[in-house]
């Protein structure tokens, strides 16, 4: 094992620590973020409220995709960092091999399918025969990109686990800033409207696999990669996607959940209504990035702590990511109730799409505040290990709180209950992650004292 990961993993502060792992992770998510927000705003300024309810409609294929790769990643960076906490890097390099062939096999499972079923599964997802030439413009593109963005993801967690996070930043600028540049120049200067951005989006994530896959490749990891990993590990594919299953059901869950969301929304709120829950989301998206990016940076500290056995850093650094994150996702919920007429303008002057709008994002972000304790708690139980309640903690907030609400309260309340019913399942999901957690950790706490005690 490289001497300087593990001065650094057991001997550097926490609190130092913590920052220079998170910062380069939260850098690079909040980047990432502000592509897909710039994305929809150039979409909403070149195209109109149609082109964002189109991106909306397409979001959960998008963020399904993307979620297959988080799943593999986080997957596979928890069994990294405890590998490399255990002094076991080529059994860690294995995991990172498996992680990219998983990646790749059902990346390719879903580009096929999805064009297949395009139109079908669409409508699925809520869009209205008026909306649907805009949805599967842009989707018929984004598909082609699949192996790209999955593969971003599999390194991108990977790189962090062995404790490079600068790469994983850069892996995300260069994507975004690409995108960044190529949107305007292909909505307006090429005139090729939602497609164009479709385009951008792909070209941004081939750049992003590109310098990923240079790094892993050119020997600059830790992961002493070599050509005998390339062999299918099935135990290894088993650790990787039970560990990577709260991602998925967490990421997944956004496809489930916006599928609801759509079509209560198309329902009681119309074509509008869809296209507010698009600006609604992308908002959400970019001032919670950099909540993940501390939890980017938490985990693989979490992880090599627990496989090391190193009780107190293990506390520290939960006490620091708690902190950290309930500030940053209470400063959040300031900014989206104070500016939330200024953010929903970015996007439009339709001032029907306004007036709709502006009250949703305030109702629906009066969860936000306390979302920071829910992210961390359910990292936790991922980093060491224990994949039942990471599964059921990322479960709870989509599946068990939120989409019950969005099908009981508007039948009551209408529109309004669409977006009431997220800031109750945010709460709900707050309170029994907290408890787990308290319960779990006094139990971890004395295992792991008693087992440093004997070794």
């Amino acid at each position: 094992m490289n001497h300087d990961h593990k001065k650094t993993f057991e001997s550097e502060s926490i609190g130092k620590l913590l920052l220079k792992m998170a910062i380069p992770a939260t850098i690079g998510m909040v980047v990432n973020a502000l592509y897909n927000l710039v994305d929809t705003i150039f979409v909403g300024q070149g195209v109109g409220s149609m082109g964002i309810a189109g991106l909306t409609i397409a979001l959960p294929v998008q963020a399904l995709i993307g979620a297959l790769g988080m799943t593999f990643g986080t997957g596979a960076a928890s069994v990294v960092s405890r590998r490399l906490g255990e002094k076991r890097p080529d059994d860690a390099a294995k995991t990172a091999v498996n992680a990219f062939s998983l990646a790749f096999f059902f990346s390719l499972v879903i580009m096929v399918g999805g064009e297949l079923f395009i139109d079908p599964l669409l409508f699925l997802f809520g869009s209205s025969l008026t909306i649907l030439p805009y949805a599967r413009e842009y989707m018929r593109v984004i598909l082609l990109g699949s192996f790209f963005l999955s593969f971003s993801m599999v390194g991108n967690n990977i790189s962090r686990a062995e404790g490079q996070p600068k790469i994983a930043m850069l892996t995300m600028i260069i994507g975004a800033g690409m995108n960044i540049l190529l949107d305007p120049i292909f909505i307006f200067v090429f005139k090729m409207g939602i497609q164009g951005a479709a385009i951008a989006t792909v070209i941004s994530q081939f750049f992003s696999f590109s310098f990923i896959m240079c790094f892993m490749i050119a020997g600059k990891s830790h992961l002493p990669l070599k050509v005998k990993y390339i062999k299918p590990d099935l135990v290894i594919m088993k650790e990787i996607t039970t560990l990577g299953m709260p991602t998925l059901a967490r990421q997944g869950g956004m496809s489930l959940l916006a599928l609801v969301m759509n079509n209560m929304l198309k329902q009681y709120g119309g074509d509008l209504g869809i296209a507010t829950y698009g600006m609604i989301n992308r908002l959400f998206m970019f001032t919670l990035m950099p909540i993940f990016g501390i939890v980017q940076g938490y985990q693989p500290i979490a992880g090599y702590s627990y496989g090391a056995k190193l009780v107190d850093r293990l506390r520290e650094v939960n006490i620091k990511a708690f902190q950290t994150t309930s500030t940053m996702s209470f400063m959040s919920f300031l900014v989206l109730e104070l500016l939330a007429e200024f953010l929903i303008r970015m996007f439009t002057s339709d001032e029907e799409l306004v007036r709709m709008a502006v009250p949703a994002l305030r109702f629906s972000s009066l969860g936000m505040a306390l979302l920071g304790l829910q992210v961390i708690g359910s990292t936790y139980f991922m980093s060491v290990g224990q994949a039942f309640p990471a599964f059921f903690l990322s479960l709870s907030r989509q599946f068990v709180f939120l989409i019950p609400l969005v099908l009981i309260l508007p039948r009551f309340l209408g529109l309004r209950g669409v977006w009431i019913a997220l800031p109750i399942a945010d709460l709900l999901s707050v309170f029994v992650t907290m408890i787990w957690f308290s319960l779990s950790w006094a139990i971890t706490k004395k295992r792991l004292t008693l087992e440093a005690a004997v070794v």
